[in-house]
């Protein structure tokens, strides 16, 4: 991802939640040199996106998205298996990421890829009606 991608991907984001990032936010992470990732297709430049911050021996999935006509199509399961590849090519020795309570869906995405519930942090996203609370979730890297 580069910053002229920054429009299109905060546009895929718009689409597919009500608390999206703001363009601002997602040029933040380049400029930090965190990894950044397009995923496209033959017909497609832009069907999802990840940003990925490693620090140490850990890697946080700090934001993934599916454009909405793209998702339920293994397209996320396809993303998470890349990024706990990157994870392994790194050394991390475990990859972690918050997920709203209420997003069922996204949970059991995680859930195949063997990820599981470690805490909950209350009151970390907005909500319509003030906050929700994240699941945090990670997945231990054996050799």
């Amino acid at each position: 991802m580069t910053l002229a991608d920054v429009p299109a991907i905060a546009a895929i984001e718009a689409a597919a939640t009500d608390f999206p990032w703001s363009e601002k936010s997602f040029e933040e992470c380049i400029r930090s040199g965190h990894a950044c990732q397009i995923y496209f297709t033959d017909t497609e430049p832009r069907i999802a996106y990840t940003i990925v911050q490693q620090i140490l021996d850990e890697t946080h999935l700090l934001n993934i998205c599916v454009a909405s006509s793209y998702q339920q199509q293994g397209y996320g399961t396809d993303i998470i298996k890349h990024v706990i590849e990157f994870a392994k090519r790194c050394k991390s020795v475990i990859v972690l990421l918050e997920v709203r309570s209420s997003n069922h869906r996204a949970q059991s995405l995680y859930h195949r890829a063997q990820f599981n519930e470690m805490a909950i942090r209350s009151n970390y996203y907005p909500a319509k009606k003030g906050r929700e609370d994240a699941v945090l979730m990670g997945l231990m890297l054996l050799d």
